[in-house]
């Protein structure tokens, strides 16, 4: 019986975990992804559940379960398998007269972050609160294993089962930064001597660049740790409960800024971050009655290990058509790590902390420090095996202090299965950083969301007002000098 099991099991499809799932899957690093879906309209769970049953479980991650060692030579395998919707659709009894619902919605997504995985079924699960908040009519909770995929590929397969509010059979639209080196045109004999010294001088500065970074990347893991700051994490951060709070800012304000310092978007939303972080420790070294820590601010080591996704990412377009025709269509996780610093300290000029941040960001695009990271680790699993593998990324993520992260959503508003959107809020725990600041545009939004641990940040909330009141001090900086110009 058990050999016809796995026969029929392999029949409907079996395939080898990635490097990157299975470190995602090791008990000493074990990850996973929430999206906060605030609605417009009271929750209709029959909706949804027909919805997913025609768009998520047509995915193969979504319709596979995690066989650690019966897969194919006895190797970890996602193991397609029928999928019962209504059994990863969670509906509270939720009081509706509720005092404080805004609170209560914290509250069960903290506790949310306790339960662990069944791994007896498809790794992901969708609760539907109907809580009305003070920014939503009901509230949709989408927790997925991080083994199932990278925080790119996740959000764009999100996407893929969401349609535009205005037109129910259009796919959202997100837009694509088309990346560019020289002119489009190479005539003249001048220019062609010109954009060869500009080549050799681009690949001299990131040959130098990744070296740097390498090295500090090695440093790092052997002893080079962040400094002590009311920020970085104890041991242990990643079972504690995590507390979950968001703000929403204009997108508007952030384009403001963008354009009138001829940045980009993520250069303006580092710049924020820096200024936020500078002020609340600022304020708790106030609390703490320690003026020499805040005075040296400007010397500390602080610093986000960032993932970045090394595959490219598939469409939104592949993804839906995929999910519709039950094909297949590239997908996993590949991802390296960059150590990102971040600059703290009052400034006189709040516009500093925006410059700064885009000599941090120029830098580290001309560095190779992801793909020689993520090489480092497949040769360390491959070699040592998975337990050394998920130490050295504990080093690195422990060593460092926050997780930072910043992803481009829809221009329109959009609709999840009948429900329009009036806000989407993603983010990550299972990993060792007490911080995790993540940015999601979306239409005329810019959603920040900040899981804290409340051992480490008692007051998340204060933190989220820092970065509100840090970008409106930016923009008010670039409307009195008048640096803006109206864009046409």
């Amino acid at each position: 019986m058990g050999g016809e099991k796995n026969t029929a099991r392999e029949t409907v499809g079996e395939e080898p975990l990635s490097p990157c799932s299975r470190l995602f899957n090791s008990p000493d690093f074990n990850c996973a992804i929430i999206v906060i879906m605030g609605c417009k309209v009271k929750g209709n769970p029959p909706a949804i559940i027909d919805g997913l049953k025609h768009t998520l479980v047509n995915h193969p991650r979504f319709s596979s379960i995690l066989e650690m060692k019966n897969g194919k030579k006895g190797k970890p395998s996602w193991v397609r398998t029928e999928v019962r919707v209504e059994d990863h659709v969670i509906v509270p009894d939720i009081d509706p007269n509720i005092e404080n619902p805004d609170q209560y919605l914290e509250h069960y997504i903290s506790k949310l972050t306790t339960v662990p995985m069944d791994f007896s079924k498809p790794l992901w699960e969708i609760h539907l609160l109907c809580l009305k908040t003070s920014n939503a009519e009901s509230i949709g909770l989408l927790k997925i294993h991080h083994s199932l995929g990278d925080g790119m590929s996740l959000m764009s397969l999100f996407l893929a089962c969401t349609r535009k509010t205005s037109d129910p059979e259009a796919l959202p639209t997100v837009s694509v930064q088309r990346k560019q080196f020289g002119p489009s045109s190479y005539n003249g004999f001048f220019n062609k001597i010109w954009w060869l010294f500009v080549g050799l001088w681009f690949i001299l500065r990131l040959v130098f660049n990744t070296f740097v970074d390498v090295l500090m990347f090695a440093l790092t893991i052997c002893f080079l740790r962040d400094t002590e700051t009311p920020l970085l994490a104890k041991p242990g951060t990643e079972l504690v409960p995590k507390r979950f709070v968001h703000r929403i800012i204009s997108f508007d304000d952030v384009k403001l800024v963008k354009n009138a310092m001829k940045l980009t978007v993520n250069d303006v939303l580092l710049g924020v971050t820096q200024a936020g972080l500078s002020r609340y420790l600022s304020r708790r070294y106030d609390q703490e009655a320690t003026p020499k820590s805040k005075e040296s601010m400007r010397k500390f080591r602080l610093r986000s290990a960032i993932m970045i996704n090394l595959r490219p990412n598939t469409g939104i377009e592949a993804l839906a058509d995929m999910m519709a025709k039950k094909s297949k269509c590239r997908w996993g996780n590949l991802f390296g790590y960059i150590l990102l610093p971040f600059s703290v300290g009052l400034e006189t000029d709040p516009l500093e902390y925006v410059r700064r941040a885009k000599v941090t960001v120029d830098r580290k695009k001309h560095s190779l420090e992801a793909v020689f990271s993520m090489a480092f680790f497949k040769l360390i699993l491959k070699v040592l095996g998975l337990k050394a593998s998920v130490v050295l990324v504990r080093k690195v993520i422990h060593n460092t202090t926050l997780t930072f992260s910043n992803v481009v959503g829809p221009k329109e508003e959009i609709t999840f299965h009948g429900h329009p959107l009036s806000y989407i809020a993603p983010s990550v725990f299972g990993h060792p950083h007490a911080l995790t600041v993540h940015f999601q545009s979306y239409e005329k939004k810019v959603i920040i969301s900040v899981t804290a641990d409340p051992t480490v940040i008692p007051d998340p909330h204060k933190m989220c007002d820092d970065f509100v009141e840090s970008l409106k001090l930016i923009k008010s900086s670039v409307l009195e000098r008048g640096l803006y110009e109206m864009e046409v």
